[in-house]
C-alpha cells in the first residue's frame, strides 16, 4: 500500500468493471444523445417535403394525376443535387414491383429525395424490405407507406401456375412463389378472374404486414405518424386506384 493509500484508501481506488462499463457506456449514450439533437436541428434538405400521413397520400395522388393527363412537372435535378448531398428527407416510402413498366417516381411524377422506393418481383415485404422501411420511418422520418401493385403482375401469374401444376419454378424464383403463395391460394378459393384477385390480396396482405411490423412500424401506426396504404398501378391509363388505408 502506497503513502497515500494508507492515508484514505478511497483516494487511489482503481475502477473496477463494472464502473467502468458504466462510464464507456454513458459516454456513449452522451454521444448519440448529442448526434440524435444535432440531426433533430438540422434543416431538412427538401422541406416540402415535410408532410402529415394524410398530406403525403394526397401529393402522391395529385402527382399521379397530372402523370395519368400527361403534364408532368419539369423537375430541376441539377440544383437539387447540392441540397441532397448531405442527406434525404423523403415524403413517402413505396414497396413496388420490380416490373419494368412500373416506375413509381413517374407514377407519382417526383422528383430526386422525394420517394423511398423498395422494388422485388411481386411487391412483397420480406425481411429486407421491412428493415428497409423501418430505416425510411424511423431514421428518414417518412410518413407514409405505399404498396404498389399492378395489373397483369407476371409473379402472381407464375405462382398461380405453380400452385396450380404443383411444379416449383427454376433457380432461386421458389422464393417468390413462397411470399406470394397466400394470396395466391386465397384468390384461388374465390374463384373468378383469379390473376386480378391475387394481385389485389398480395397487396392487401403487404400492408398487413408492414403494418404490425414489430418494433418500429407498427409502433409509428399507433402513434399516428405513418400510414400504410395500398394500391393497383393500372398499365394500360397509368392511374393508381387505392384498395386500403390505414
Amino acid at each position: 500500500m502506497c503513502a497515500k493509500c494508507s492515508e484514505s484508501p478511497f483516494d487511489c481506488r482503481a475502477p473496477s468493471r463494472r464502473s467502468a462499463v458504466f462510464l464507456t457506456a454513458s459516454a456513449l449514450g452522451l454521444a448519440f444523445a448529442g448526434e440524435a439533437f444535432a440531426k433533430d436541428t438540422k434543416a431538412p434538405p427538401k422541406p416540402q417535403n415535410v408532410l402529415s400521413p394524410d398530406a403525403s397520400l394526397k401529393r402522391l395522388m395529385e402527382g399521379n394525376a397530372r402523370y395519368v393527363s400527361g403534364v408532368s412537372r419539369r423537375h430541376d435535378f441539377k440544383h437539387e443535387r447540392e441540397a441532397l448531398a448531405g442527406g434525404q428527407n423523403p415524403f413517402a416510402a413505396v414497396l413496388s414491383c420490380a416490373d419494368s413498366r412500373i416506375a413509381p417516381e413517374y407514377a407519382f411524377d417526383t422528383g430526386r429525395g422525394d420517394l423511398f422506393v423498395c422494388r422485388v418481383a411481386g411487391n412483397f415485404a420480406g425481411t429486407e424490405t421491412i428493415a428497409s422501411m423501418e430505416y425510411a420511418v424511423a431514421v428518414l422520418s417518412a410518413p407514409l407507406i405505399l404498396v404498389l401493385g399492378h395489373d397483369a403482375c407476371g409473379a402472381v401469374d407464375a405462382t398461380l401456375k405453380a400452385i396450380k401444376d404443383d411444379k416449383p419454378p427454376p433457380g432461386h424464383i421458389p422464393s417468390l412463389v413462397d411470399a406470394i403463395a397466400p394470396a395466391a391460394k386465397a384468390a384461388m378459393q374465390q374463384g373468378g378472374d383469379v390473376l386480378d384477385k391475387a394481385i389485389r390480396q398480395n397487396v392487401i396482405d403487404n400492408i398487413a404486414k408492414l403494418k404490425t411490423a414489430a418494433p418500429i412500424l407498427n409502433a409509428a401506426v399507433e402513434q399516428g405518424k405513418l400510414k400504410v396504404v395500398g394500391g393497383i398501378y393500372r398499365l394500360t391509363t397509368g392511374t393508381v386506384d387505392l384498395i386500403a388505408q390505414g
